[in-house]
């Protein structure tokens, strides 16, 4: 398959914006996004500056000899950017696909983490 038909199949594929929650805990900050049918292999997250950006693609084939007489399922493209603050350690950033959703864990900058003040005597 030359590279022009690949781009052409490629651009044809429906583009969706994954829907998402974003949640802070005390260690960091957890984006958690909805992506069915997306394996991890066919999944790119890429840190830019202040941007993280996650693509994936779904794919799905209906089964060999099978008459498709309704499709809601089909093969997609997801993307998604958010912007990072400065609170966020971009050396520790981890992801974890299960089950459709992916995990983003954006930890927090060790000296924006909250911490006790200890108090001493005089």
């Amino acid at each position: 398959m030359s590279t022009d038909i690949a781009k052409k199949e490629a651009s044809a594929l429906p583009n969706y914006a994954p829907a998402s929650d974003i949640v802070e805990m005390e260690d960091g900050f957890h984006i958690l996004l909805d992506m069915p049918g997306v394996g991890r292999e066919d999944l790119v997250i890429d840190l830019k500056e202040n941007e993280v950006t996650i693509s994936g693609r779904s794919a799905y084939a209906a089964p060999e000899g099978a008459k498709l007489l309704h499709q809601e399922f089909a093969a997609g493209d997801y993307s998604r950017t958010f912007a990072l603050s400065d609170a966020v350690d971009r050396e520790k950033i981890k992801a974890v696909l299960k089950n459709g959703v992916l995990n983003l864990y954006l930890p927090k900058a060790e000296e924006l983490k909250p911490r006790r003040i200890e108090i001493v005597s005089e």
